[in-house]
C-alpha cells in the first residue's frame, strides 16, 4: 500500500497522506489507528513574525498541500479564489472560537478570545501567502519520491537499508 503513495515533505504530511489514501483506496477499507501509547506532539509557537517557522509555516504548508491536491482534481485557482477561501475560513473560524468559548465557560474553563482571533487572522493571511506561492511556483514538487520510484532508481535499496541498519546497530552496541 505504501509503495505508490506520494508523501509531502513539509507540514502538509498528514493531509497529503490522507488525500493519497482517499485517491488510491476505497474509504470503507481505511481507518486511523494509534501506533504508540504515548505521542510526543511537537507543539509549535504561533510565529506570527516568521512565516518560515512554527504554526505560521505549518499553516502555509498545509494550505499548499490542500491546493495542490484540489488542483490535481481539476480545481482552477486564481487570486479571487484564494480570497474567497480566506473569507470563508475567517468567518467559520470566528464562529468556532465563539462555540469553543461557550463550551469552555460551561465547563468552568477560560479561553483567551483575543489570542485565538489573532491566530485566526494569521492563518487567514497565510491562506493568501500559500496561494501566492502556489500560483508563483506551479511546478513545485514537494513530495518524497514514492517507494516504487525509489525501487526503480535504486533496485537494491532494501538490501542497502538493511546493511545500513545492521552497521548502525553494531556501532550503537560498541558505544
Amino acid at each position: 500500500m505504501l509503495n505508490d503513495l506520494r508523501i509531502p515533505s513539509d507540514w502538509g504530511l498528514e493531509i497529503g497522506i490522507l488525500s493519497e489514501m482517499k485517491r488510491n483506496y476505497a474509504t470503507n477499507r481505511l481507518c486511523q489507528v494509534d501506533i504508540a501509547d504515548v505521542y510526543d506532539h511537537k507543539h509549535q509557537v504561533l510565529s506570527e513574525k516568521d512565516e518560515n517557522g512554527g504554526l505560521s509555516k505549518m499553516s502555509i504548508d498545509i494550505s499548499k498541500a490542500l491546493f495542490r491536491k484540489l488542483a490535481t482534481q481539476g480545481t482552477v485557482f486564481n487570486k479571487g479564489v484564494f480570497r474567497s477561501i480566506k473569507a470563508s475560513y475567517y468567518r467559520i473560524a470566528l464562529d468556532f472560537i465563539e462555540i469553543y468559548r461557550d463550551d469552555a465557560m460551561i465547563n468552568g474553563l477560560t479561553t483567551d478570545v483575543h489570542k485565538e482571533e489573532l491566530a485566526v487572522e494569521l492563518f487567514a493571511e497565510n491562506i493568501i501567502k500559500a496561494g501566492d506561492v502556489f500560483l508563483d511556483n506551479p511546478m513545485e514538487t514537494p513530495f518524497i519520491p514514492s517507494w516504487n520510484r525509489v525501487i526503480n532508481a535504486v533496485p537494491d535499496i532494501f538490501e542497502r537499508l538493511e546493511i545500513a541498519v545492521e552497521e548502525d546497530n553494531k556501532e550503537f552496541a560498541n558505544r
